[in-house]
């Protein structure tokens, strides 16, 4: 990935629409754990998860805006740059994010 296109996309000072809802790992959402992933797909959804547990498992994500989780965890807001087809990941909270490009796995 470019380095200076994965800058663009991540930063300070960038911020989500306050209505914008998002798929989260609910461990995220009660700040149980820190937000690792940050996928903005190709349909232009957002989605968020713990890069630890399964979030396609029954009830383990929920609908939740965006602004509002990144409130909790503040380096989300990092990601607000992203463009449809990149998703973020890191490795800890703390860690700096890694872009890349995203696809489902059936696309």
């Amino acid at each position: 990935m470019d380095h200076e296109l994965a800058a663009e996309m991540l930063g300070t000072g960038l911020t989500f629409p306050p209505n914008l809802g998002a798929v989260v790992r609910r461990t995220v959402a009660n700040g149980e754990l820190p937000a690792l992933v940050v996928i903005h797909d190709p349909d232009g959804d957002w989605l968020v998860g713990d890069g630890i547990n399964d979030p396609n498992i029954p009830d383990a994500c929920g609908i939740y805006c965006l602004a509002h989780v990144a409130e909790m965890d503040p380096a989300i807001t990092e990601t607000a740059g992203l463009r449809s087809g990149f998703a973020a990941y890191r490795d800890d909270a703390g860690q700096p994010w890694k872009v890349e490009p995203f696809a489902f796995e059936d696309e």
